[in-house]
């Protein structure tokens, strides 16, 4: 997923969809191959969610078409796809008034740097470029990781890794709740750098390093194992396809938190990884899965 937006005077252009929140994560994915942010807008009123990409003119037409064209397959949907031109300037003021202070869960609090207020007393505040949309505490499925990282900090995991680590909050909050260092990677250059921002943001630079990996076939994931704890909040298929190097790389007793994933694919996920099911966290029509491995 990518969320840098460029220093642009003139040529960007904003495209944009209306979708349930069941088709979010196709359009997503979708406006991600050609558009270099990613922001999520909900319609309280119907409950209907606008995805909107930012992208040169002209750039990416033929990314985009295929993006589109294999969301719609995987939905059944046919939404208008609408483009106009923007300042950057406008983009970012747009995601900033929609992005409030996000309370995550009974310890987090999800602030935009735009915010000039105290955080909210005795929550963990964790501060991100207001520039960035994805992984701001506002998709399920970043709530649910946070909410499972809440009930299992009592384990005490030592050895931790963020695999697509996206805006880095996932990461960012389990080395505040936790005190301990994180390995956290992503396959996009933009989202390490993103993610590295958000650290020096928070003050955690020091504690954790952010890497360019294409999931487990970095020997550095591999080096490092076996982790007490792994996120991976990517995609349902990557997941699966991922299942056993995840469960050869994680330690005894270890806990992966998994997410990305509709609720009709839990079963199929879980199926998947030879771990023990604890719990499954629900989020609108996200789910998260908690396993564990035997001791």
């Amino acid at each position: 997923m990518k969320h840098h937006i460029g220093r642009h005077a003139v040529g960007l252009e904003t495209i944009s969809v209306t979708i349930p929140e069941d088709a979010l994560e196709a359009y997503e994915a979708a406006l991600g191959e050609a558009c270099g942010t990613i922001g999520f807008f909900l319609d309280e009123a119907t409950r209907m969610w606008t995805v909107e990409g930012v992208k040169d003119q002209g750039a990416f037409e033929d990314e985009l078409a295929a993006g589109l064209a294999i969301a719609g397959i995987m939905t059944g949907l046919s939404p208008e796809i609408t483009r106009a031109p923007t300042e950057a300037n406008g983009w970012l003021a747009r995601t900033r008034s929609a992005f409030p202070e996000q309370h995550v869960g009974n310890r987090f609090a999800i602030r935009g740097t735009h915010l000039t207020e105290p955080a909210t007393h005795r929550r963990i505040p964790i501060v991100v470029d207001a520039g960035v949309a994805f992984g701001s505490g506002e998709h399920g499925s970043t709530r649910g990781c946070l909410r499972a990282l809440e009930l299992v900090a009592h384990r005490k995991p030592r050895r931790i890794l963020d695999l697509g680590t996206g805006s880095g909050i996932l990461a960012m909050a389990a080395a505040k709740l936790l005190r301990r260092p994180v390995l956290a990677t992503d396959i996009d250059p933009w989202s390490v750098r993103t993610a590295r921002e958000n650290a020096r943001l928070n003050h955690l630079h020091p504690t954790m390093r952010f890497l360019r990996a294409d999931g487990w076939t970095s020997p550095v994931l591999t080096s490092e194992a076996p982790y007490d704890l792994i996120f991976a909040n990517i995609l349902a298929r990557p997941l699966t396809k991922m299942a056993k190097h995840l469960s050869a790389n994680l330690a005894p007793g270890g806990t992966a938190i998994l997410a990305g994933l509709l609720l009709t694919q839990v079963n199929w996920l879980a199926g998947a990884h030879k771990l023990r099911l604890e719990r499954v966290l629900t989020e609108g029509q996200w789910g998260c899965l908690i396993l564990r491995k035997h001791p």
